[in-house]
């Protein structure tokens, strides 16, 4: 653990590196106060630019936006009852009322300190994790890590918004996605229709650029309201929350452990976890503390489990090469369009890589407790801005970072493809999040699983021969049992949801 922050930290600790994390937890808090955007399309907009940095550079920037983005919700979510992002709708329960209160100041105070000290939590759990989770899969083979992308595709597929039949349908349509191009084992063409351009398949950053900020701008257009700017009032810069944080100590601990526990479990998510711990800090609190109402726990609680939810969701991640969420999803492909690869390898081969991502993320959440507190006047006067101002540079942005990957038009093509597609989908009630994991493991499920079948005797029983490969796909084949009974009995299911809903997310 400490050998890699050793060899990671001459690499980190740049001019550049240092900088361009500041900027992506400034970009995060900025992109994560507008409500509707969040820090998925932060990321996705900056991944153009990404590219074209030093690696360490480019993920402490991408992983800034994370940081950023998931604690700017909370913002909106006090001042206007309008979560900015998912993340943020459990800070809405006591946020909000503490603002109606005059304390609309220590409420982001405290939702901005225990963000940073809940990712500071998630990432010591990380860091000491991670290298343990990738030894173990040193054990892997070809068979294992086929198992293991089947057992990532269709953990996020199920767990996905919407129905799980839909969930796999979309996985199913990334997995279709990424066989275009050339076949790496005969170099064979494959669904390019004799279009050059696709050779190597369509570029990850024009399909993920198209298939949320696009689909997205066209939701926004779509809702109007273009020049409405809501009544906030004025906040100042109040350090006050420093001080009122030590006396939730605890629950902040707690919070941020649940946060990232949830987070490591691939498509869990921050929602879930922000949910869960604002039910365990009612349930536990004192009568008196008005959970509800304006308690200070409450805002917490749901902050802490939030960015904790970042740092645990890095783990599968980094070490096994499993998204835990959309967003590190985004992220894995980050990783492979700068030419590493997730997983044990990562930590074999490239210990500097991994170390540096793991300094970039400890910092980004210590520079998010000073930036999310002295910028916060600026914050509120961002949710002033129109959307008649936004989307324009929303779109602008899409178009010259797609453009800048390979001075092609071609990729502005795909692009608008798919920001079409993503829009048909999410208008059905299609996750997209399953698509861009389908495309990122696609390649890895079909190498694997062709050099398995080439060095084994016995055909596909090498798959179960193998303990570790066995047991994935004994995981695998419960879950797809759990598809098919919910499929087969949605009343049931739709009821034990709700009486779960019921339980963790009343107010």
């Amino acid at each position: 653990m400490f050998d890699l922050l050793s060899e990671g930290a001459p690499l980190f600790f740049t001019v550049q590196s240092v900088l361009l994390t500041l900027v992506g937890v400034v970009a995060g808090l900025l992109i994560g106060v507008l409500p509707g955007l969040g820090p998925l399309l932060g990321i996705v907009l900056m991944l153009p630019v990404a590219f074209h940095l030093p690696p360490i550079a480019a993920m402490g920037m991408l992983i800034a936006i994370q940081v950023g983005g998931s604690a700017g919700g909370s913002i909106s979510a006090i001042l206007l009852r309008i979560p900015g992002t998912p993340l943020a709708a459990a800070t809405l329960f006591d946020g909000y009322p503490m603002a109606q209160k005059g304390r609309s100041q220590d409420a982001i105070g405290l939702a901005i300190t225990a963000s940073a000290l809940g990712g500071l939590v998630g990432g010591c759990v990380l860091l000491f994790f991670s290298p343990i989770v990738a030894a173990f899969a040193l054990n892997f083979a070809p068979p294992e890590y086929a198992a293991m992308a089947v057992l990532g595709l269709l953990t996020i597929a199920i767990v996905s918004e919407g129905s799980a039949i839909k969930g796999l349908m979309a996985g199913c349509f990334g997995l279709l996605i990424a066989t275009v191009g050339t076949d790496e084992f005969t170099n064979a063409y494959r669904f390019t229709f004799g279009n050059f351009n696709l050779t190597s398949g369509p570029h990850i950053v024009a399909v993920v650029v198209g298939l949320f900020a696009l689909s997205e701008l066209f939701f926004q257009v779509e809702a109007g309201g273009f020049l409405q700017r809501p009544d906030i009032q004025r906040i100042a810069v109040s350090f006050r929350a420093l001080r009122l944080i030590l006396r939730h100590k605890l629950n902040v601990l707690r919070s941020a452990l649940i946060g990232t526990f949830f987070g490591a479990i691939p498509g869990a998510g921050g929602d879930v976890s922000a949910f869960i711990s604002y039910a365990v800090a009612r349930r536990l609190a004192k009568p008196e503390e008005g959970y509800g109402e304006g308690a200070e726990g409450g805002v917490v609680a749901t902050e802490a489990a939030n960015n904790g939810c970042c740092g645990g969701a890095l783990i599968p991640t980094l070490s096994l090469g499993i998204p835990g969420d959309a967003s590190t999803a985004v992220l894995l492909g980050a990783l492979f369009l700068l030419g590493f690869f997730p997983g044990p390898e990562l930590f074999r081969y490239n210990p500097d890589i991994a170390g540096g991502i793991f300094i970039a993320y400890l910092t980004s959440n210590v520079m998010l407790l000073i930036a999310g507190i002295v910028l916060v006047p600026f914050f509120g006067a961002v949710l002033k801005v129109p959307k008649a101002w936004l989307l324009p540079a929303v779109l602008l942005l899409s178009v010259m970072g797609t453009y800048s990957l390979q001075n092609s038009t071609f990729d502005l093509w795909v692009m608008l493809f798919f920001g079409v597609v993503g829009y048909l989908m999410r208008r059905a009630s299609y996750p997209l999040a399953p698509i861009i994991i389908g495309i990122i493991l696609g390649p890895i499920l079909e190498n694997n699983l062709r050099r398995s079948l080439l060095i084994s005797r016995d055909g596909p029983m090498i798959f179960i021969e193998r303990p570790i490969s066995a047991t994935i796909l004994v995981i695998v084949a419960l879950l797809f049992a759990y598809v098919v009974y919910s499929t087969i009995y949605p009343k049931t299911t739709t009821r034990s949801a709700e009486a779960t809903d019921g339980v963790s997310r009343e107010p």
